[in-house]
């Protein structure tokens, strides 16, 4: 029986990673196999992916030479980064460039960077709708990402960048679900309007680069966009209604007065 290949799966013990590595080690018939990288192995996250048969390899993107052995002898590579762990657009932009570096020099196949859009594409700096900040971008997360595209084409890594989407997770982790009023009543505050939000659980991006891993060098090169669905805010709160068994508002905000 042929070795299975390879997958160096970078935040393996977090949300996109984590849905990506239990998404290869749930499929008895998958091709592949998780490399999970983790910064401590000794959590009951790395103890739980390594049970399923993962194997986990310890090294921190602030450290070039382990970032490079955790890549060496894989086929793929899931690169993501967390900004929200140090709010540094150029730390971002460091790790995106170590990853890109290391998949070079290892020779990996075929890369996945988990990216985001450059928002000063749309939105320029001098365009005042939106505030500028940090002098440099619009909106920090999405600019560094969009930004660090480069890295990987400038070095020649065959890679597929996916774009993700909000994760619906964020209404529990991020204190941006509903919240009680004067009244009582539960309500959900965002400068909207009527326009949709695409949102996405997080644990389906990794299924969704799974997929793209499975599909193979046809999507090299190739830009993705994933959502898990499309919608305002008053389906929002229609849909928080319906899971908290109460009444959930949806309060339409100024993009100024939310500021």
């Amino acid at each position: 029986m042929a070795s299975k290949k390879i997958i160096t799966v970078f935040g393996a013990t977090g949300a996109q990673g984590g849905g990506l590595a239990h998404a290869i080690l749930s499929d008895s018939n998958s091709e592949f196999t998780v490399r999970a990288v983790t910064r401590d192995p000794s959590s009951d996250k790395a103890k739980a992916l390594a049970a399923m048969g993962a194997e986990i390899a310890e090294a921190d993107l602030a450290h070039p030479e382990k970032v490079l052995k955790a890549m060496e002898g894989a086929y793929g590579a899931f690169c993501v980064t967390f900004f929200w762990a140090h709010f540094s657009p150029e730390q971002e932009a460091a790790e995106a460039k170590c990853m890109a570096d290391a998949a070079k020099a290892a020779g990996v196949k075929h890369v996945i960077w988990s990216t985001l859009e450059d928002t000063r594409l749309h939105v320029p700096l001098h365009d005042d709708r939106m505030p500028t900040l940090m002098e440099k971008y619009k909106v920090p997360h999405f600019d560094a990402k969009g930004e660090s595209n480069r890295f990987f084409t400038e070095a020649g890594v065959p890679t597929t960048f996916l774009l993700t989407s909000f994760y619906w997770d964020n209404m529990i982790y991020f204190g941006l679900g509903p919240k009680r009023g004067e009244d009582g009543v539960l309500a959900i505050t965002y400068p909207m309007g009527g326009s949709k939000l695409s949102g996405i659980g997080s644990g389906d991006i990794g299924k969704c680069a799974y997929g793209i891993f499975k599909e193979g060098e046809s999507l090299i090169g190739k830009t993705i966009g994933i959502a898990g669905e499309h919608i305002t805010g008053a389906d929002m709160a229609k849909a928080l209604s319906s899971a908290l068994g109460e009444e959930v508002r949806y309060n339409s905000i100024s993009p100024e007065t939310f500021r």
